[in-house]
């Protein structure tokens, strides 16, 4: 079969779910796979950003999944770190990292997912340990029904007082409103079976068990505590998969923004797309079109008629916009008991004086992310509306910001800062309010093009991590190479 008479799948977006469509697709099928990407990175919000020689993970990525196809799918293109490996291979690798993670609050470390130990209820003390119990006892005897928001999801399973402690002011941080105007959609999603009964019972698990299989398929996700990382960074992972598949014949374009797309009645002919650094405006024809971009952008720029109210939808349906601050650093004011480095891979920042959100500490993530293993290397993450006051600050002021703010709380000696850098993400988070309530008919009308699959986090506008969104990928396509295609799986 000659190159101009393969079919062609057009990609929009080279994210965890765009490059796992290529990779599958070039691999499995005379498919040829085009990748369309509007930044220079690989991974979207799974990439690694190198700040000389210091290297970001946009948000925090585990690699871990419950899905016996995605693990072996990773350990196939970066194989575990291992002694049998080549000279060549040993920077290619995945690294099995222990997850630490803790939420900050009263200035004191407490344990995320929260146990109830003698240690956190010592933090607590007994007035505020009380009202919790009680508050728990009532929710568990009358739970809120119907289940409409975040708030009544976070309070049946934790009651109302320990839902305000640990769960309020961090959840509203990262979406900008009440959780009692979120969708309780969100919390079945993300949070899922995860309740103080089964925290304290994974807890006493674990004092048990010496050894655990890292695929942990009976622990709650919020629970796990092995997990597999790039030695590099989440980005070296997608960087590899993106050269499998130019190597197995498909392309991958940076630096081109999606503009429009053609359709003839319900079947998508072509993008176009324009190249910002020259100006160019380039076509991309196809027989399969992936997108991965916002549902927004997608309806803003689809050439069909569509529907008033489903246009006004897609309008209207509502993002949340992420910055980082990375801050390089001669050391942490916060240690363990022992005196040595905090082991966390991130920090929930629940003050409620502070902006930020969170805390990654990306030494601990991989120690290969910082440069210089004697100073600590974090990124401070800002939620944000694009174009809000924090958006628009300036690079100068957010760093003194992010500074000023982890040394209110006492985390960190500004004068020990040594380097520093902005980085801001558009709609990283789609929102589950606002227009979310009416997005089943707007996916319902873009089911109808019968070419075009929708994957992805915000593909979707679903709030996936990126396991999910690959295994939307993977069924795509699987479904593709059968000839019956169903979005019900993606």
């Amino acid at each position: 079969m000659t190159l101009m008479s393969r079919r062609q799948a057009v990609i929009i977006g080279a994210g965890p779910a765009g490059l796992t469509a290529a990779l599958e697709l070039a691999e499995r099928s005379d498919i040829r796979p085009v990748v369309i990407e509007k930044s220079r990175y690989m991974g979207g919000i799974a990439r690694t950003i190198n700040y000389k020689g210091n290297r970001i993970d946009i948000g925090g990525h585990r690699f871990f999944s419950k899905s016996d196809r995605v693990m072996q799918w990773w350990e196939k293109i970066l194989p575990l770190e291992g002694p049998e490996l080549r000279p060549e291979q040993t920077d290619r690798v995945m690294l099995v990292r222990s997850r630490r993670s803790r939420i900050y609050y009263l200035r004191r470390f407490f344990d995320y997912p929260i146990r109830l130990t003698p240690d956190t209820l010592a933090k607590l003390g007994f007035r505020r340990t009380l009202k919790i119990g009680l508050s728990y006892l009532r929710s568990a005897a009358f739970p809120i029904r119907p289940e409409a928001t975040l708030e009544d999801f976070f309070i049946n399973r934790f009651g109302r007082e320990l839902y305000k402690t640990f769960f309020r002011d961090y959840t509203e941080k990262v979406w900008g409103v009440p959780c009692s105007k979120i969708s309780a959609e969100w919390g079945a999603q993300r949070v899922k079976g995860l309740s103080i009964a089964k925290s304290v019972a994974h807890f006493l698990r674990g004092l048990l068990r010496r050894n655990q299989d890292l695929r942990q398929k009976s622990t709650e996700t919020s629970l796990i505590e092995r997990f597999l990382y790039p030695k590099y960074g989440p980005g070296q992972m997608w960087e590899e998969v993106a050269r499998r598949v130019q190597a197995a014949g498909g392309e991958v374009h940076t630096g081109w923004e999606v503009a429009s797309l053609h359709a003839d009645g319900f079947r998508i002919t072509g993008v176009s797309a324009v190249n910002h650094a020259t100006g160019e405006r380039r076509r991309f024809d196809g027989d399969l079109f992936f997108s991965t971009m916002a549902v927004k952008d997608l309806v803003r720029g689809l050439e069909a008629e569509v529907p008033s109210d489903i246009r006004a939808t897609a309008e209207q349906l509502q993002y949340r916009d992420f910055i980082t601050v990375g801050l390089l650093v001669d050391r942490l004011e916060v240690r363990e008991p022992d005196g040595s480095p905090i082991r966390d891979n991130w920090i929930y920042i629940q003050e409620p004086d502070v902006r930020v959100g969170r805390l990654q500490i990306f030494n601990n993530w991989s120690p290969y992310l910082v440069s210089d293993p004697a100073k600590f290397w974090i990124g401070l993450e800002y939620f944000c509306f694009e174009n809000d006051d924090l958006w628009r600050l300036p690079d100068a002021e957010m760093i003194e910001l992010a500074a000023e703010e982890l040394a209110r709380i006492g985390i960190l000696n500004p004068e020990l800062v040594r380097d520093a850098t902005v980085i801001r993400v558009q709609k990283t988070y789609p929102a589950y309010y606002g227009a979310y309530s009416r997005f089943g008919p707007l996916r319902e009308y873009l089911d109808r093009f019968e070419n075009l699959y929708l994957v992805g986090r915000n593909g979707m506008h679903r709030y996936n991590n990126q396991d999910h969104s690959m295994l939307a990928a993977m069924v795509a396509v699987d479904g593709i190479l059968a000839g019956n295609a169903s979005r019900e799986a993606i």
